[in-house]
């Protein structure tokens, strides 16, 4: 092979998705623990938005080489990973005010996933598709292990005995920790190895016949672009966090509003990305980002949470108030009927969005 080939090879992928993550990171490293100005906020915003869209661009490359449904484990995993790094973080710099941050994160992205992007997914698939088709076998499991890692972690803290208020004691937390790792852990072998069949997208002709597989070189490459990617985009989101949190202050809005929006941030990639492939009628893909994101969330944040928690000695607060049980258990049933029937309209994405606007007005108008 000659070196041209080799190079092309290697590097066989638009400049733009090699340069932003670089830029956005270098950006990152010059904003970073400084507070911004008028013009420096809309220019770490514009990166922000551009460093979500190579993100994406990455991942959708990584996900055609490794094929369904290991590819959109690897945009939920990354996200989660750095997620539950910038919480741990925020909660080792906040001290008691951030003992809530866990679990306002948590719930929000729940929600955000579970509401607002299967909502958007099938609304936009169902406006062009009309009637969406996805396996039963694979969304029903996916949200029963939702279902029971959300109460675990978000509600029964509410009504245990042994420590007061929404807390849990040191071996309640180990306990639910080891639980909600070794129950994901379970999924994610379902998932690609067990029962993989079941979480493969079943319309016909559904696969872009010009969609080339990427070579194993790019593919590694795209995997560490891809990182790099998410580093900025939640680098960016914590440093336009201080902005955001002067805004919500202004506005005179509860303070777990600065999660919502942190969250929102956090989670476009994976929104893009599960909306792009119901727009191609692949809603069992959509449903593999969303779900997967959602378990991911839980499943990896709240055992590394509770051990950072346990390890430092910080506080913990994970039980939910009863608007927001009444919220996380009215989504859940929503969810339910609508995962059940292996098919879905538009009726059923009008409904996960309406849902997400009371979740959302509820947040600022409690």
């Amino acid at each position: 092979m000659s070196w041209k080939r080799t190079h092309r090879a290697l590097f066989g992928v638009p400049t733009w998705s090699l340069a932003l993550p670089v830029v956005s990171c270098v950006l990152l490293a010059v904003v970073w623990e400084r507070p911004l100005g008028w013009f420096s906020l809309w220019f770490v915003a514009a990166a922000l938005i551009a460093a979500v869209f190579v993100a994406v661009h990455h991942a959708e490359l990584i996900a055609l080489r490794v094929g369904e449904p290991f590819g959109t484990l690897v945009l939920a995993l990354a996200v989660t990973v750095i997620e539950a790094s910038l919480i741990v973080a925020l909660m080792l710099s906040g001290g008691e005010a951030a003992s809530a941050l866990a679990r306002d994160t948590v719930f929000a992205t729940v929600m955000i996933i579970c509401n607002g992007v299967v909502g958007l997914c099938l609304l936009l698939g169902a406006l062009r598709h009309r009637v969406l088709a996805f396996q039963v076998e694979g969304t029903s499991p996916a949200l029963s292990v939702l279902a029971t890692l959300a109460t675990l972690t978000l509600v029964l803290p509410m009504f245990t005995t042994t420590t007061p208020g929404p807390t849990l004691s040191p071996a309640q937390l180990v306990f639910a920790g080891i639980v909600s790792l070794a129950l994901y852990a379970v999924f994610v072998f379902v998932q690609t190895v067990r029962h993989r069949e079941y979480f493969l997208p079943v319309e016909a002709g559904s696969e872009d016949p010009h969609a080339a597989v990427p070579s194993t070189p790019v593919a590694f490459m795209s995997l560490g672009l891809l990182l790099l990617s998410l580093i900025a985009v939640v680098g960016l989101a914590k440093s336009l966090a201080p902005s955001i949190e002067a805004a919500v202050e202004a506005a005179s809005v509860p303070h777990a509003v600065i999660g919502i929006a942190i969250a929102l941030m956090v989670l476009l990639p994976e929104t893009l990305a599960a909306a792009r492939a119901a727009l191609r009628n692949r809603m069992q893909t959509s449903f593999n980002l969303a779900l997967g994101s959602a378990l991911a969330t839980i499943g990896l944040t709240i055992p590394a949470v509770a051990a950072i928690s346990l390890a430092l000695d910080l506080p913990l607060d994970l039980g939910l108030p009863d608007k927001e049980i009444g919220l996380l258990a009215l989504t859940l049933l929503i969810s339910a009927m609508t995962l059940s029937r292996g098919s879905a309209t538009v009726l059923q994405g009008t409904v996960h969005l309406v849902l997400f606007a009371v979740f959302l007005f509820l947040a600022v108008v409690p």
